[in-house]
């Protein structure tokens, strides 16, 4: 478990309630912001309803991967998950804080703890994807140095990818 004021981040069952309940609102957010940009409207229920469903997060179990929950002030506020791609490269996903939480630092500490943790699974490099119109998980990644590259996925919504290499775990 990690400390930073009034945050709190440790490893969860992908399948709790404070997980699912973040992964719903995760996903709602980023596919209401794609379909209103590009057609006008917000995400259709039951398409919505069936992608929650299919994406379960089964994947960032262990032992390949981890789900890890932010809590501020001990109540869920946000998440991030790693997964290995390889033998030494680890994929970030579902970086998300809910609107209330964020601006208060938990966002830099979910990614930490996330790096500390694809360095446990033994990777030696971190890889991200995001769309552009997320412009706010592109400047975070920058300013925690990951630099863009070329695509590692063929992803439809990907439009930028992003690696890192992992140093010696921190502490």
């Amino acid at each position: 478990m990690t400390d930073m004021t009034s945050w709190t981040v440790a490893p969860e069952p992908f399948d709790s309630p404070a997980a699912a309940a973040l992964w719903r609102a995760y996903y709602t957010e980023v596919s209401d912001r794609w379909y209103l940009l590009h057609e006008g409207r917000r995400t259709d229920p039951d398409e919505l309803e069936r992608e929650i469903a299919a994406h379960t997060g089964a994947d960032l179990a262990p032992p390949g991967g981890r789900l890890l929950v932010g809590r501020y002030e001990g109540e869920p506020a946000g998440s991030a998950g790693v997964r290995l791609l390889d033998a030494t490269t680890a994929e970030l996903t579902r970086v998300f804080l809910l609107p209330g939480a964020r601006g208060k630092g938990g966002a830099a500490l979910l990614v930490a703890v996330a790096e500390d943790a694809a360095r446990e699974l033994g990777a030696g490099r971190i890889v991200l994807d995001t769309r552009g119109d997320l412009v706010e998980a592109r400047a975070l990644y920058a300013r925690l140095g990951y630099t863009e590259t070329e695509p590692h996925n063929d992803d439809q919504y990907a439009e930028h990818w992003f690696s890192k290499r992992l140093g010696a775990p921190v502490g």
